[in-house]
Formats: C-alpha cells, structure tokens, sequence
C-alpha cells in the first residue's frame, strides 16, 4: 500500500491510542520491563560493556544455626508489646543515664551529647524541630 491509503486508513480507523505500549510500538531502544537500568553501556558497534559498579549486589546474612524459620502464620496471636514512642524509647537509654548523674551530683546540662542528645540538627539529612515549629 502506498502512503495515501496508508494516510486514509489512518484517518478512517483513527489513531489507537489505547493498545498496550509494546516494543513494537515503541523506538529499538524501548524495553518493555519496570524501569530497570542497565548495568552498562552500548559501544558504538553494538556491544554490550557490562559495569561491576552498576550490577546490585545483595548482601546476606550468615543464618548458619539460626533457630527462627522465615514464615510467620496468619493465625500467630498479635503481640502484646505496646508500639515503641518517644517517651519509651527515652525512658529506656537516656533516663536511667541522667538520673544516676543527677543523684551523683554530676548532671551539666550543658553537655547532653553524653546522653546520646545532639546539640545542633545542622549538616543533618532530616532536621527536627519541635511539634509546635512555625513555618
């Protein structure tokens, strides 16, 4: 067929927008998968350089002589271990640490790094601020 008739079979069955984006469809480099990259580069004549830098490595632990197995069934009870907040979490590192320094006459609060606090959130990734911060 020529391009007019290709032209008014186009304009008579329109465009199909719908159909699955296949790599027929799309242009030679178009792989149809989930996004993955390649783990290298094209040459120019066509071949494949694979790069050891770009290739996923997993990394896993040794689990020689490890009692639990790697399922938990459905019908395990939930657990009765209340979720772990703030106030827990500080009550079980910091708080016994800053009583017994405080019974010992030793407590400065000048200088809380001692206790696993962090003066200062600059150079951090995440910043904390307080609930009531203002923006």
């Amino acid at each position: 067929m020529g391009l007019l008739g290709e032209v008014a079979r186009g304009l008579v069955r329109g465009a199909d927008r719908t159909a699955a984006w296949t790599s027929k469809r799309g242009p030679r480099t178009f792989y149809k998968s989930r996004g993955a990259k390649d783990a290298g580069y094209i040459t120019s004549n066509r071949k494949f350089v694979l790069v050891r830098e770009m290739v996923p490595r997993l990394v896993v632990p040794d689990l020689r002589g490890f009692r639990l197995k790697p399922y938990v069934s459905y019908r395990a009870p939930a657990g009765i271990e209340p979720p772990l907040t703030a106030r827990a979490l500080f009550r079980e590192t910091a708080a016994p640490l800053i009583e017994k320094d405080v019974k010992a006459g030793a407590f400065d609060p000048q200088r809380l790094e001692k206790y696993g606090f962090e003066p200062s959130q600059e150079g951090k990734l995440f910043s904390l601020f307080p609930k009531n911060f203002v923006r």
